[in-house]
């Protein structure tokens, strides 16, 4: 079973926890002219850094770096792509599209939130913070040789904020405008009681050309290779099969400081696969490169081929710091069948986790509670005076339990089939008014009560058998319907669904970016996170409580209530995690000791390279 992805959409795949300052700076005032952005204002690196700490500022550029995705944003899928645009809702992007767009600023890795000068040098922010002014470098040019101008980074935004993925539109609803007073000068105005992470998003979105969109429609799905500014640049690609991205060898933001050490493969090659199995022996054959193993079963059983056996492949088990983030099946609460909280209690119940951990994914893994699980932002035991503030407020909207210790998922006798267990299951179905007749559940409008779950790769199969079976032990008619990823994405993005897995997880200051996993709006908002379809005033205004947090610790007391009350709703049956990276790649490459904490992934290939004497070693044994 794969834990999906490690990263997600920028600011939600890092961590929560926050990082001690090795020398921290100041926290900006309003008005100054600052070299970085951080929601609460304070950064590791100063106005003179040369580099990040955790890159090797002398590793050599060269070489190919291949892989399978494993990470996805907006309209990209992990299986295929058939568009080069990956900001709209249209087709499937494809993966690393980022790599050929320059921000304004990049993040600092072993920061929970900073973000230093790219394309910007600098910005100065008004005294009561809702305008950023952003200075632009007179050296950023777009690969044709054009130069980056503000011009083209108020298109940016405006464009996104009206014909990007919905996602976008979300996350961007507090910008209210942005404008270029000139070509080296960006001005963004931001909306007041403004969520607190939008100015970072903004600073993080790609760039794109002017120009170049004056003469095409920006919110269709294209093959065309777009004008970026970035370190790579589209090379070779079949269309659902692969693409390389080639290195910018000249490209002008090579020496600034947040770049230094990183971007060193003269080609990022990713490949696609349908099946996880078939993905695995191209892996064997050398097709690609790296690979981070998200599935326990082959972690534990097939990494015996003679290339591992003989060194040539290595393999290593990195620590992940970062919360361990949500992973489960999200139940569709948009459908009447699932409206009532003892029925969607009672598919948690039936779910026995510990005989699918030991069996199925050799012990590797530990039970998920929570989408803040193994991070400070985790709800433990009574709420906290300081939550009881927070929570107060909807006493009788919500709950009882929300005051209590929070929920927690059953730990079953570990036989497959707990009785005990599915005793208690059966008992809520009854509570419910789900009766069993002629045996079979039954809903109290007198139809049956089916469940589909949704999936887009068999692989998956393994892990839905035990729980379908355990559901018709308790009258539940389930089956598992799987389908192709094109076929996926656009029912989960129509919320065409009873049941289906996802993963993501919060960043290290959760703020607008949970609007889209969490909120009425976007529970209401094709192609959003919020399968669930979980729409709950509690939970509505807890968000803007975490969004308007004006410090660490109000963040943190904020996102426990907040935690309380989701879990509370039953809103998925939580599944598993782990709390280490195990990854596999032939041995032609060299990394840093240590991933940051807070980077996507281990790292790759932002911060890897091509080791010339390993990979000389590794010509001569062919």
């Amino acid at each position: 079973m794969a834990l999906f992805s490690r990263r997600h959409v920028l600011g939600l795949g890092i961590g929560a926890l926050s990082a001690p300052l090795l020398h921290p700076a100041r926290a900006v005032d309003a008005g100054a002219n600052v070299h970085g952005l951080s929601v609460f204002g304070d950064l590791k690196y100063p106005p003179d850094f040369q580099h990040f700490d955790y890159v090797n500022v002398s590793a050599p550029k060269g070489g190919t770096f291949s892989l399978i995705p494993s990470v996805r944003a907006y309209n990209q899928s992990y299986q295929t792509f058939n568009s080069l645009n990956a900001y709209i809702l249209k087709g499937d992007g494809a993966q690393g599209m980022d790599m050929t767009f320059a921000p304004l600023m990049a993040r600092a890795n072993d920061e929970p939130d900073a973000m230093y000068g790219l394309v910007a040098k600098s910005v100065q922010i008004s005294a009561d913070k809702l305008t950023y002014r952003f200075a632009l470098r007179p050296e950023a040019r777009f690969h044709d040789g054009s130069k980056l101008t503000g011009h083209d980074a108020a298109f940016s935004l405006t464009t996104l904020k009206t014909k990007g993925h919905p996602l976008i539109l979300t996350q961007l609803r507090d910008m209210v405008k942005a404008e270029a007073p000139d070509e080296a000068t960006l001005v963004v105005t931001f909306a007041e009681k403004r969520a607190r992470d939008v100015p970072l998003y903004v600073a993080g979105l790609p760039i794109f050309s002017k120009s170049y969109y004056a003469t095409r429609p920006f919110d269709e799905s294209t093959l065309d290779i777009p004008l970026g500014s970035g370190p790579y640049k589209v090379g070779k690609f079949e269309v659902n099969r692969y693409i390389e991205f080639e290195r910018v060898k000249d490209w002008w933001g090579a020496e600034l400081p947040v770049s230094r050490g990183s971007y060193n493969f003269d080609v990022v090659r990713y490949e696609f696969y349908r099946d996880r199995d078939v993905a695995f022996e191209g892996f064997t054959a050398k097709s690609y490169l790296f690979r981070e193993e998200f599935t326990a079963r082959i972690w534990a059983t097939r990494y015996d081929f003679p290339a591992v056996k003989d060194g040539r492949v290595k393999r290593e088990t990195l620590p992940d710091e970062t919360p361990s983030g949500a992973q489960g099946w999200f139940i569709n609460t948009r459908r009447d069948k699932f409206r009532d909280p003892r029925v969607r209690e009672a598919l948690i119940q039936a779910f026995d986790f510990e005989w699918t951990n030991k069996t199925i994914m050799y012990g590797a893994y530990a039970r998920t509670h929570s989408p803040f699980q193994n991070s400070d932002m985790m709800a433990e035991g009574p709420p906290s005076p300081e939550e009881l503030k927070l929570l107060e407020p909807f006493r009788g909207q919500v709950p009882d339990e929300v005051f209590a210790a929070p929920f927690v998922p059953p730990v079953s006798d570990g036989s497959g089939q707990d009785r005990t267990l599915l005793r208690k299951a059966s008992q809520l179905l009854q509570e419910a008014g789900l009766v069993i007749k002629d045996g079979k559940r039954v809903l109290p409008n007198g139809e049956p009560f089916r469940i589909e779950f949704l999936a887009d790769e068999p692989s998956l199969q393994p892990h839905h058998a035990p729980y379908i079976k355990n559901l018709g032990t308790v009258g539940i008619d389930a089956t598992l319907r799987i389908v192709d990823p094109v076929q996926y994405r656009a029912r989960v993005e129509d919320f065409d669904f009873d049941m289906t897995i996802e993963r993501f997880s919060m960043s290290a200051t959760p703020g607008d970016t949970m609007r889209p996993f969490f909120s009425s709006q976007a529970a209401a908002t094709k192609g959003s996170y919020n399968l669930a379809g979980i729409a709950n005033p509690a939970i509505d205004a807890l968000l803007e409580k975490i969004i308007g947090a004006n410090s660490r610790t109000e963040l943190t007391i904020a996102c426990r209530a907040f935690d309380r009350v989701f879990r509370a709703g039953r809103y998925w049956v939580p599944q598993w995690y782990r709390t280490s990276h195990p990854i596999a790649y032939w041995d032609v490459f060299a990394h840093p000791a240590k991933p940051p904490r807070y980077a996507q992934g281990v790292g790759a290939p932002e911060n890897w390279w091509t080791d010339p004497d390993k990979a000389a070693r590794a010509e001569q044994a062919k």
